[in-house]
């Protein structure tokens, strides 16, 4: 046998005894999964979209040190961001660049703002890529569409439930059940879909009257107006429907102003803006003392492990709606790509429509149930319930997450 033919032989042999490392050589080049992610980096909800990215990015390093999407040979996942700015019309400009620009993604998540969910799902859908959202109005998932999956109760589901829940922790903390209540709401998507109900027939259904019902555009330019009504309208209760932190830090400094702070009226806010750190680092830990909150989704009771890495990896004093969800979205997306064995949209979105998970991811979400009808809502949605104590947000409701029993502020 000629020399050379020997040593291509042995050569061979030699590869045939290594394949395990030549597949595992493979499994790390393999091509990466592009999941995207559309949230407001700049402009008056940064915040919140800051909130998301670190939980995304967090999901993005657990799947990949894991060894990343099994099915596709250990491939690794990416993530996209794009900044859906301070408009509906600039949201809906970063999801058409994604769509120009990114042609590989598999799926994405956003764009907290319900305003901004709406203008950029009407892109990915076009496009036909799956697009989880934890934005509350109704209307995201009452268009007939097939590419949308919401995991947060819907805006109206939120009022019919979370209401009577509220008015039952008022009651127990502040030792009389409210029959005035106050309502100061931006004009944003899931404003006006939380209180179509509320002004139809919840409060009706509660023997409750509204003495205040104010509607303005955000950012607030100034509180007095809007803070003079409450205290002449005298109710027992304030529901508070901005949608950023610097409006929610006005409206709690005017009350103060007025005499109304340090909890000598119970306020109610909807949306994890009002449970960041700094809304008490800038109004002052007595004035968001008994504050309670409606939100989606956080880190009870059970979800302590993962909450406590979350803390040590970006300084957090704790992990509530946004960082959780957009955490648990890309779990779900990863999921769905296992399952699809492929990378492409649409076995994605198909492998997200047949999910009835109750394990794994499914534990990330108030419910423990991971399941969306036809229109893309969550089945078994759960609301969550928290309040400011002592400087620290703390879940009270619902009992199976809770940490805490709801307090009365003291005046």
């Amino acid at each position: 046998m000629p020399t050379a033919h020997r040593i291509r032989r042995r050569s061979l042999l030699a590869g045939a005894a290594t394949l395990p490392l030549v597949h595992t050589a493979r499994a790390q080049t393999a091509k990466p999964v592009v999941f995207a992610m559309i949230s407001p980096l700049s402009g008056p909800w940064a915040r919140e979209g800051e909130l998301q990215r670190q939980g995304a990015e967090m999901a993005i390093d657990d799947i990949n040190k894991a060894g990343g999407i099994k099915a596709l040979g250990g491939a690794p996942v990416r993530l996209i961001q794009l900044d859906a700015g301070d408009s509906a019309d600039k949201a809906k400009d970063a999801a058409q660049r994604l769509i120009a620009q990114q042609p590989d993604v598999s799926g994405g998540f956003g764009a907290w703002l319900s305003t901004f969910t709406l203008a950029v799902t009407e892109v990915t859908e076009r496009a036909g890529i799956p697009w989880f959202t934890q934005s509350y109005s109704d209307l995201i998932t009452g268009r007939g569409f097939r590419f949308v999956f919401q995991s947060s109760p819907t805006a109206v589901d939120q009022a019919e439930k979370a209401l009577p829940t509220i008015m039952a922790l008022a009651e127990h903390s502040t030792g009389r059940r409210p029959k005035k209540i106050g309502i100061i709401a931006d004009n944003t998507a899931s404003s006006v879909s939380f209180l179509k109900p509320i002004r139809d027939h919840v409060l009706k259904d509660l023997g409750v009257t509204p003495v205040v019902d104010e509607v303005f555009t955000p950012p607030l330019a100034d509180a007095t107006t809007l803070i003079q009504h409450v205290r002449s309208g005298r109710p027992d209760l304030l529901l508070a429907l901005p949608s950023n932190v610097g409006d929610d830090k006005m409206l709690l400094d005017k009350l103060a102003e007025f005499g109304l702070g340090r909890g000598k009226l119970p306020v109610v806010g909807n949306g994890g803006h009002w449970a960041t750190p700094e809304l008490a680092q800038n109004a002052g830990k007595d004035l968001v003392q008994g504050l309670m909150v409606i939100t989606a989704a956080g880190a009870g009771r059970g979800l302590e492990d993962i909450e406590k890495r979350y803390m040590a990896r970006t300084g957090e004093p704790w992990m509530l709606q946004e960082p959780i969800m957009a955490y648990g979205h890309i779990m779900l997306l990863a999921e769905a790509v296992e399952r699809a064995r492929s990378p492409e949209p649409a076995k994605v979105a198909d492998q997200i429509r047949a999910f009835d998970l109750r394990d794994g991811p499914a534990k990330l979400f108030p419910g423990n149930h991971i399941k969306y009808d036809a229109n893309g809502r969550r089945v078994d949605a759960e609301l969550m319930i928290v309040q400011w104590q002592d400087g620290r947000v703390v879940t009270t409701y619902p009992p199976g997450m809770a940490v805490a029993p709801a307090i009365r502020p003291k005046a």
